[in-house]
């Protein structure tokens, strides 16, 4: 996607847009997304008090500091691997085979990125990372 069609992108969510159509239209035309989206906030609506930003870039769940995220990796890079990724942000690395990767981008934080082809990958290991990330960023 040029640099021009992602800026069409980040138009067609007004700011004045309320979450849920917002997540609606970051999603448009990825329904796998939309279903990822959905199974979070699912797993964590027990946990407590959390909030849903949507940015040009991703969805975040965020309590104090942002803890998940779901992203397109297709509007960024040229041949992705995954149609969407989930981002958790953990206070320890976990070395699961699961994550393409592992960021380690301040002292006290690791940021472990799970590819998602098919929504089973948000399996209950996956909701006891979230639920780990969302009690971490309180």
């Amino acid at each position: 996607m040029s640099d021009q069609d992602s800026g069409q992108r980040e138009s067609l969510i007004p700011a004045e847009a309320d979450t849920a159509h917002a997540v609606e239209l970051f999603f448009d035309g990825h329904p796998l997304g939309l279903q990822a989206h959905e199974l979070v906030a699912l797993t964590l609506e027990g946990t407590g008090s959390f909030e849903v930003q949507v940015r040009r870039t991703q969805v975040a769940f965020r309590r104090r500091r942002g803890f998940a995220y779901l992203w397109l990796p297709g509007r960024w890079l040229p041949q992705p691997s995954a149609e969407l990724v989930l981002s958790i942000a953990l206070p320890w690395a976990d070395r699961s085979v699961r994550f393409k990767e592992i960021a380690h981008p301040t002292p006290h934080l690791w940021m472990h990125h799970l590819e998602v082809n098919d929504r089973a990958v948000l399996d209950g290991q996956v909701a006891a990372w979230l639920t780990e990330a969302w009690s971490a960023a309180g």
